[in-house]
């Protein structure tokens, strides 16, 4: 790919995981994702979401502005796999039409992230 494709490519990504914490925090649901976290057995759930919502928005936006790209983008990789593991997987493969909140966009971010973390 060229540096442009590339560059425009990585910030789209970015984007899209910064866009995910901003709406949690807009929408007042990052206490709600905690509970979530809690239902599934994992301690300090409330925490952990304010961290992962964190994470988005400034590894986002680290992301997008090319640094520390390798661990931010294989971090995204790891995120998307517990998505799928908690969420996804029990739902099938799409997301809208012939199904509902399956893990194919989770499986497209986990390619975009590992293209982007392998680029060089």
């Amino acid at each position: 790919m060229s540096g442009l494709v590339t560059t425009a490519f990585r910030v789209l990504v970015s984007g899209l995981f910064m866009a995910h914490g901003a709406i949690r925090i807009a929408a007042g649901t990052v206490d709600e994702f905690g509970s979530f976290l809690d239902s599934k057995g994992f301690p300090f759930g409330i925490v952990l979401a304010w961290t992962v919502t964190i994470y988005e928005i400034v590894g986002g936006a680290s992301m997008a502005f090319d640094k520390y790209v390798r661990p931010i983008a294989l971090g995204f990789v790891f995120h998307q796999v517990m998505g799928i593991t908690l969420v996804h997987a029990k739902h099938g493969w799409f997301v809208v039409g012939h199904g509902t909140y399956g893990v194919e966009y989770s499986v497209l971010l986990i390619a975009s992230c590992l293209l982007i973390a392998y680029r060089k």
